[in-house]
């Protein structure tokens, strides 16, 4: 195992203390495993707080900030945060206006902000839950009952924490963070395994010269597993199933906006060679693209390959989405 770490059981602990120093916006809270804005709770703005287990960097700590989160609840890697964290959070970022929990849809996570969200109640918080189920790849899986939560998570967390920052009421906030989820699909590739600092392995047998199409971001099986492809054929493949679905949810003629995300092993060489077949594809079939963002936001540790997300984007959504917004991992704007 060749990892920049110190030991895999202070790894959370220890990115999260090179996190504070990086980012003095932001207050980190080692001990108890929180990220805040350092200027929550912010007056009249809902807050909203997100989290899941570490490893899928910069979802969610690096997505807190002005115009995006209020606060996120780190996990163990690959694991869940706890309900105590969450509890804490809301507490820290309620302004009064109430606090939204955007919720990817794994079980550990699902469970543990639904009990987080009825003790914030019995402490008198108002709370809202938004679960993100974005992936088109599988119906249920290892972790899941029903889809996963995988790159919409961005585009929600993005255009609710605009509509938070404009002053939008919680059931507002809510109901565009709900209007997002169902209007966003995604599609991932993975030419390689992952490896947790825990195991100190693959965390699944990949065999050489072949990748998984519709893989989950803790590695979990996908549809199928081919022989390589070139990033012609893999966009064919991924950008096909997104509107597969998408299509019977987009108007003619409604464009989209696109997330071209790599999972963390990915160099940008061959994530923007890859957006320029999935645009090839989005052209070909006749879908106008609004925004595309490119990168690696939603990762699963060290795994090589991408995911596709496309959302519709009609007049509201691009206007928040294009809306400032300045976190360690996403900023314009401002």
């Amino acid at each position: 195992m060749r990892m920049l770490i110190n030991s895999p059981g202070t790894v959370v602990e220890d990115a999260l203390r090179g996190m504070a120093a990086a980012h003095p916006e932001l207050a980190v809270d080692v001990a108890q495993r929180l990220v805040v804005r350092r200027d929550a709770p912010v007056a009249g703005r809902v807050g909203l707080v997100s989290g899941g287990g570490s490893g899928h960097e910069p979802l969610h700590a690096g997505f807190v900030g002005y115009g995006m989160l209020s606060a996120a609840c780190p996990g163990e890697v690959f694991t869940s945060p706890v309900p105590d964290q969450m509890v804490r959070a809301a507490a820290a970022v309620d302004s009064g206006q109430g606090v939204l929990f955007v919720v990817k849809n794994y079980t550990g996570d699902v469970l543990n902000f639904e009990m987080a969200a009825e003790l914030a109640e019995e402490d008198g918080l108002q709370v809202e839950r938004v679960l993100v189920n974005d992936d088109v790849a599988v119906v249920d899986s290892l972790y899941t009952a029903g889809r996963r939560g995988t790159g919409a998570t961005l585009f929600v967390e993005k255009i609710a924490g605009a509509a938070a920052e404009a002053g939008a009421p919680l059931e507002q906030v809510a109901a565009v963070a709900r209007r997002v989820n169902e209007s966003a699909r995604s599609f991932g590739v993975a030419l390689s395994a992952c490896t947790t600092p825990a195991k100190g392995s693959p965390t699944f047998e990949l065999p050489e010269g072949e990748l998984e199409l519709g893989i989950g971001i803790h590695g979990e099986p996908g549809r199928e597993r081919r022989p390589m492809m070139s990033s012609r054929e893999i966009a064919e493949i991924a950008v096909g199933a997104v509107l597969e679905e998408l299509e019977v949810l987009r108007p003619a003629g409604e464009p989209v906006l696109v997330l071209v995300n790599g999972m963390g092993a990915t160099p940008l060489l061959e994530l923007y060679g890859f957006n320029a077949e999935v645009q090839r594809v989005l052209a070909d079939r006749g879908v106008p693209v609004a925004r595309t963002l490119v990168g690696n936001y939603v990762t699963s540790l060290d795994m090589a390959g991408c995911s596709v997300t496309l959302c519709r984007a009609d007049e509201e959504l691009l206007r928040l989405w294009d809306a400032p917004v300045q976190t360690p991992a996403l900023r314009w704007g401002r």
